[in-house]
């Protein structure tokens, strides 16, 4: 059985995720989340030092809700550094599609917003974290490619994943989901997989 702070705190991150899916506002207010959550601005204080605090919370949560750590489980457990790149590259990928109307929000209020600027940085600190993780591994199976350091295909990595490129390549140019999904695999093991000699 939940509590009554848990249920508060569901709501509040519910109407969060709601409103930046949702597009009506180019400033995402605390007392637009309080109105949309039936809880009074005081409330959201009490749970939330900050806004940015809410909204770092609020896509911490919609990734718990739509199963992110069940998708990076074969990531996690793979025995081979190119089974986790794989595996990372095919979750990360078909993941964007689903948290992108709540990112394209964050998106379109990065430069005008520092506390959106912090929850879009923190999201993006913890996927880089996961290229690192993918990148680490194909290092230590020596399978990494001679052209990369591990930093530098992490970051490599990290910007071929970028929503902003699934963006201009499904979105823009009129892409399909599985065949971005195809190529940015198979770009990956091009990219950071070291063939034969």
């Amino acid at each position: 059985m939940s509590s009554p702070d848990t249920d508060t705190k569901t709501r509040i991150f519910r109407a969060t995720i709601e409103l930046l899916e949702s597009g009506e506002t180019a400033r995402l207010r605390m007392a637009d989340i309080a109105r949309k959550a039936g809880v009074s601005r005081q409330a959201l204080y009490l749970h939330f030092d900050s806004r940015a605090d809410l909204l770092v919370a609020a896509t911490r949560f919609q990734d718990e809700e739509k199963g992110t750590a069940r998708r990076l489980a074969p990531s996690r457990t793979a025995q081979t550094g190119a089974e986790r790149l794989d595996a990372f590259v095919a979750a990360w990928t078909a993941y964007i599609p689903e948290v992108y109307p709540a990112a394209r929000a964050l998106l379109a209020i990065y430069e005008s917003d520092p506390e959106a600027a912090a929850a879009w940085d923190q999201r993006m600190a913890d996927m880089k974290e996961g290229c690192a993780a993918a990148i680490g591994a194909l290092a230590r199976d020596g399978m990494l490619s001679p052209g990369f350091t591990a930093d530098a295909a992490t970051d490599m990595l990290w910007t071929l994943l970028s929503v902003r490129n699934w963006e201009l390549l499904v979105l823009r140019s009129g892409w399909s989901q599985p065949t971005y999904e195809a190529t940015l695999l198979a770009s990956a093991r091009k990219l950071f997989v070291a063939g034969p000699e």
